[in-house]
């Protein structure tokens, strides 16, 4: 009979990687919102849906063990107006991480986070 193992932290090469999580949100925004003008009228709830879904889709394709996946993002119609975004987190830095990015153009801006967490 074996003894339960318990692990703590993931092995060295089955880390989450921001850069890898950055580059999957920078990629998911311009393939979704290139060229896209923003829609007052319906507002952007279903575009916001397609687009968390679709990153977390890609962050779990990473196939990392015992990570799981937040996102968030947000669209607005492009004023030439700032956006401030903040976020606390209670979190182990040595095995979770976040990611975020932005996609600008005439007509819109999405900022969209994305955060791995480990689950112990």
């Amino acid at each position: 009979m074996s003894a339960p193992t318990y692990e703590i932290r993931p092995a060295y090469k089955q880390r989450v990687s921001e850069a890898a999580m950055k580059e999957i949100i920078q990629a998911v925004l311009k393939e979704e919102l290139e060229g896209k003008e923003f829609d007052k009228d319906q507002g952007e709830a279903e575009t916001t849906k397609k687009i968390a879904n679709e990153i977390r889709a890609r962050l779990k394709a990473m196939d990392l063990p015992r990570y799981k996946y937040m996102v968030q993002v947000v669209i607005g119609e492009q004023r030439g107006e700032g956006i401030r975004m903040g976020c606390r987190t209670f979190w182990d830095a040595d095995t979770d991480a976040y990611a975020n990015a932005t996609y600008i153009n005439d007509h819109l801006f999405c900022a969209a986070t994305a955060y791995g967490i480990y689950l112990y």
